[in-house]
């Protein structure tokens, strides 16, 4: 039976940007032609589709301007990911895939990201996208709220263990509302100890010093992730 880990990819896989929260904005101006306010802090748990709902509304603009905001933002992130504004794997990513891979779980992604920004964010950083399966993830950039991607996953993997890996109390609030477990990792903006508050079965400080702690609660997670 294939098992999955599914995995975060901004403050999990992959450093937080410092200039992640204007890039939506930016997509935002060039589309819509407007001045929006200039430099804003990322949004940490939520999906992209989401963000630009919300920034559209906030602005007073036409919600159907949404995909053209989308679109420009994946031509903006394919061109900054790979260029000054690539992301840093977080620390151990590499060899905790490879361990997951190895313990006989198949490493997969649910982001807030569409899949081309996942893509192009991992491609920049180094990692190789094979080391995912891409058919068993899934994305935020239609959806409005980061338990559509939850109830997505619970219905597509149903009858096969899941576990969703995440940086952020969004991720876990997320997998509760479907019953999926969830591991949190403390390298996004969150510390562990608000992360101890979560619903987290367990939190590692990082995927170096956690490592054998995920692998182990991977072990004990045998049975199928179940929905309420």
């Amino acid at each position: 039976m294939t098992k999955y880990v599914l995995w975060d990819v901004d403050g999990t896989l992959l450093l937080n940007g410092p200039r992640a929260g204007s890039l939506y904005d930016e997509a935002i101006e060039q589309v819509a032609d407007i001045t929006t306010g200039g430099v804003r802090p990322a949004e940490h748990g939520k999906v992209d589709g989401q963000i630009i709902a919300e920034r559209l509304a906030e602005y007073g603009l036409d919600a159907g301007l949404h995909a053209a905001v989308q679109a420009r933002l994946e031509d903006l992130s394919a061109e900054r990911h790979r260029g000054a504004d690539r992301r840093e794997l977080t620390p151990g990513v590499r060899e905790a895939l490879e361990a997951v891979a190895a313990a006989g779980w198949t490493n997969a992604l649910l982001t807030g990201n569409s899949l081309s920004r996942a893509r192009v964010k991992l491609e920049g950083a180094g990692l190789d996208p094979r080391r995912f399966d891409w058919e068993a993830s899934f994305f935020g950039d239609r959806a409005r709220a980061r338990t559509e991607l939850t109830q997505a996953a619970s219905a597509a993997l149903r009858g096969k263990p899941h576990v969703i890996v995440g940086d952020t109390p969004s991720d876990d609030r997320a997998a509760a509302a479907v019953g999926i477990p969830f591991i949190a990792v403390a390298t996004g903006v969150y510390p562990a100890e608000e992360l101890r508050r979560t619903g987290a079965i367990a939190v590692l400080d990082d995927l170096v010093t956690g490592r054998a702690a995920l692998l182990a609660e991977l072990d004990g997670l045998s049975e199928p992730a179940l929905s309420p």
